[in-house]
């Protein structure tokens, strides 16, 4: 488990720091399960009615959801999604990427969405509203918060079928 890890402060009163401080324990959370398997592990689809559900394909999932989210939503950025063609596509392990690669790729997006809501307030309506939506700062992170969380809760199983191993 990452070493980083720390849960927000129990008195916070900034809003948006603690938004983005849980959704950051989260995401450590997220890598912790992930980091040490193999690449073998890592894309291993042990539940049968789910055949792109893999550690790894969590990873690159929440990828897309922050790129999404964060980057082009709240933060107006045009960049590509990475949705793919349906449903599936963001969940897919391509053959040359690696447990460093992806995770890499994850982190690196952190750094982006960062970027991207850099001056937001959690009441400010996001830069792109695709969908007309009003949606604000605040519901984009707590919807992050929750999808992240509720990914985080399947890499605790995967990781228990790929290795044994049982997290925080």
């Amino acid at each position: 488990m990452s070493s980083n890890r720390a849960w927000p402060r129990a008195a916070a009163d900034d809003e948006l720091r603690l938004l983005t401080d849980f959704l950051t324990f989260l995401r450590l959370t997220a890598v912790g399960k992930v980091e040490g398997l193999s690449r073998d592990l890592a894309t291993a689809a042990p539940i049968p009615t789910s055949p792109v559900v893999t550690a790894l394909g969590v990873i690159k999932h929440l990828t897309a959801v922050e790129r999404y989210w964060l980057s082009i939503e709240a933060g107006g950025q045009d960049v590509p999604a990475l949705w793919g063609a349906d449903a599936d596509a963001s969940w897919l392990v391509e053959d040359h990427e690696t447990v460093e690669s992806v995770l890499a790729g994850y982190r690196a997006e952190w750094e982006r969405s960062a970027r991207a809501i850099a001056g937001l307030a959690p009441g400010d309506r996001t830069r792109a509203d695709r969908d007309g939506n009003g949606r604000t700062l605040r519901w984009v992170l707590a919807h992050l918060v929750q999808e992240t969380g509720r990914h985080v809760g399947h890499l605790d199983f995967l990781r228990e079928l790929a290795d044994g191993e049982k997290g925080e």
